[in-house]
Protein backbone atom coordinates (compact mmCIF):
# COMPACT_ATOMS: atom_id res chain seq x y z
CA UNK A 1 0.00 0.00 0.00
CA UNK A 2 1.56 3.31 -1.09
CA UNK A 3 2.03 6.28 1.72
CA UNK A 4 0.66 8.46 -1.32
CA UNK A 5 -2.68 7.78 0.03
CA UNK A 6 -3.73 9.41 2.99
CA UNK A 7 -4.90 7.77 5.50
CA UNK A 8 -8.30 9.94 5.94
CA UNK A 9 -8.80 9.13 2.30
CA UNK A 10 -8.73 5.46 3.00
CA UNK A 11 -10.63 5.37 5.68
CA UNK A 12 -13.63 7.03 3.91
CA UNK A 13 -13.01 4.80 1.01
CA UNK A 14 -13.77 2.10 3.48
CA UNK A 15 -16.12 3.85 5.65
CA UNK A 16 -14.41 3.81 8.87
CA UNK A 17 -14.80 6.34 11.46
CA UNK A 18 -11.86 8.34 11.37
CA UNK A 19 -11.02 8.72 15.26
CA UNK A 20 -7.56 10.09 15.97
CA UNK A 21 -6.95 6.77 17.52
CA UNK A 22 -8.17 4.79 14.93
CA UNK A 23 -5.75 6.83 12.31
CA UNK A 24 -3.23 6.79 15.07
CA UNK A 25 -2.88 3.07 15.35
CA UNK A 26 -2.80 2.24 11.38
CA UNK A 27 -0.57 5.50 10.83
CA UNK A 28 1.72 3.03 13.45
CA UNK A 29 0.92 0.02 11.22
CA UNK A 30 1.94 1.85 8.54
CA UNK A 31 5.35 3.01 9.51
CA UNK A 32 6.45 0.37 11.20
CA UNK A 33 7.59 -3.33 9.76
CA UNK A 34 8.17 -4.65 13.23
CA UNK A 35 4.74 -6.84 13.22
CA UNK A 36 3.73 -5.39 16.31
CA UNK A 37 0.99 -7.19 18.62
CA UNK A 38 -2.34 -5.22 19.89
CA UNK A 39 -0.70 -5.26 23.02
CA UNK A 40 2.37 -3.74 21.52
CA UNK A 41 0.45 -1.04 19.83
CA UNK A 42 -1.35 0.07 22.68
CA UNK A 43 2.06 0.34 25.11
CA UNK A 44 3.21 2.43 22.08
CA UNK A 45 0.20 4.90 21.60
CA UNK A 46 -0.58 5.18 25.18
CA UNK A 47 1.11 8.04 26.22
CA UNK A 48 -0.17 10.29 23.23
CA UNK A 49 -3.53 9.44 23.59
CA UNK A 50 -4.05 8.06 27.54
CA UNK A 51 -7.72 7.67 27.22
CA UNK A 52 -7.41 4.83 24.86
CA UNK A 53 -8.00 1.28 25.76
CA UNK A 54 -6.77 -2.11 24.64
CA UNK A 55 -10.08 -2.60 23.98
CA UNK A 56 -9.97 0.13 21.26
CA UNK A 57 -6.81 -0.92 20.02
CA UNK A 58 -8.65 -4.85 19.53
CA UNK A 59 -12.18 -3.01 17.88
CA UNK A 60 -9.51 -1.29 15.41
CA UNK A 61 -7.50 -3.84 14.69
CA UNK A 62 -10.68 -5.96 13.91
CA UNK A 63 -12.17 -2.92 12.04
CA UNK A 64 -9.10 -2.81 9.91
CA UNK A 65 -8.87 -6.49 9.00
CA UNK A 66 -12.75 -6.38 7.99
CA UNK A 67 -11.63 -3.60 5.76
CA UNK A 68 -8.32 -5.36 4.19
CA UNK A 69 -6.28 -2.82 5.45
CA UNK A 70 -3.85 -4.79 7.11
CA UNK A 71 -3.42 -8.34 7.81
CA UNK A 72 -2.85 -10.80 11.20
CA UNK A 73 -0.02 -12.99 11.50
CA UNK A 74 -0.28 -15.72 14.10
CA UNK A 75 3.60 -16.55 16.17
CA UNK A 76 4.56 -19.36 18.09
CA UNK A 77 2.52 -18.09 21.25
CA UNK A 78 -0.59 -17.63 19.30
CA UNK A 79 -0.62 -13.68 19.70
CA UNK A 80 -1.81 -12.19 16.98
CA UNK A 81 0.47 -9.80 14.91
CA UNK A 82 -0.60 -7.19 12.33
CA UNK A 83 1.14 -6.09 9.30
CA UNK A 84 -0.27 -3.10 7.05
CA UNK A 85 1.42 -4.36 3.93
CA UNK A 86 -1.10 -7.13 3.02
CA UNK A 87 0.04 -7.58 -0.65
CA UNK A 88 1.16 -11.76 -0.70
CA UNK A 89 4.87 -12.13 1.26
CA UNK A 90 6.13 -14.38 3.83
CA UNK A 91 7.24 -13.94 7.10
CA UNK A 92 10.27 -15.35 9.31
CA UNK A 93 9.43 -15.79 13.01
CA UNK A 94 12.37 -16.39 15.88
CA UNK A 95 10.98 -19.90 17.69
CA UNK A 96 12.95 -18.06 20.52
CA UNK A 97 12.05 -15.02 20.88
CA UNK A 98 8.75 -14.53 18.65
CA UNK A 99 10.35 -11.28 16.25
CA UNK A 100 8.28 -11.05 13.14
CA UNK A 101 9.81 -10.15 9.67
CA UNK A 102 9.14 -9.59 6.37
CA UNK A 103 11.44 -12.51 4.67
CA UNK A 104 11.97 -10.72 0.86
CA UNK A 105 12.49 -13.64 -1.81
CA UNK A 106 12.87 -13.79 -5.13
CA UNK A 107 9.75 -15.94 -5.34
CA UNK A 108 5.75 -14.80 -6.44
CA UNK A 109 3.46 -15.67 -3.85
CA UNK A 110 0.67 -14.85 -6.23
CA UNK A 111 -2.53 -16.14 -7.42
CA UNK A 112 -0.56 -18.69 -9.22
CA UNK A 113 0.77 -20.53 -6.23
CA UNK A 114 -3.60 -19.95 -5.16
CA UNK A 115 -4.60 -21.85 -8.22
CA UNK A 116 -1.44 -24.84 -7.79
CA UNK A 117 -2.95 -25.12 -4.21
CA UNK A 118 -6.35 -24.96 -5.50
CA UNK A 119 -5.78 -27.89 -7.71
CA UNK A 120 -3.61 -30.04 -5.83
CA UNK A 121 -6.21 -30.01 -2.84
CA UNK A 122 -9.56 -29.27 -4.42
CA UNK A 123 -10.18 -26.31 -1.77
CA UNK A 124 -11.48 -23.38 -2.61
CA UNK A 125 -8.45 -21.16 -1.35
CA UNK A 126 -8.92 -17.90 -0.63
CA UNK A 127 -5.63 -16.81 0.90
CA UNK A 128 -2.04 -17.74 2.40
CA UNK A 129 0.43 -16.94 4.62
CA UNK A 130 3.77 -18.26 4.11
CA UNK A 131 6.19 -18.38 7.43
CA UNK A 132 9.22 -19.88 8.24
CA UNK A 133 10.39 -20.39 11.58
CA UNK A 134 14.31 -20.48 13.12
CA UNK A 135 16.62 -18.16 15.38
CA UNK A 136 16.93 -14.82 14.93
CA UNK A 137 20.75 -13.61 14.50
CA UNK A 138 20.45 -12.45 18.66
CA UNK A 139 19.04 -15.58 19.76
CA UNK A 140 21.00 -18.54 17.39
CA UNK A 141 22.36 -21.01 19.98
Amino acid sequence: MSNTVSILELFKKYKIKATPQRMAIYEMLRGTKQHPSAEMIYKTLENDYPTMSLATVYKTIDILKDAGLIQELKDMTSTGRYDANTAPHPHIICIKCNKVDDLDLDISFDDELLHKAKEASGYDVLYSQVYFYGYCPDCRI
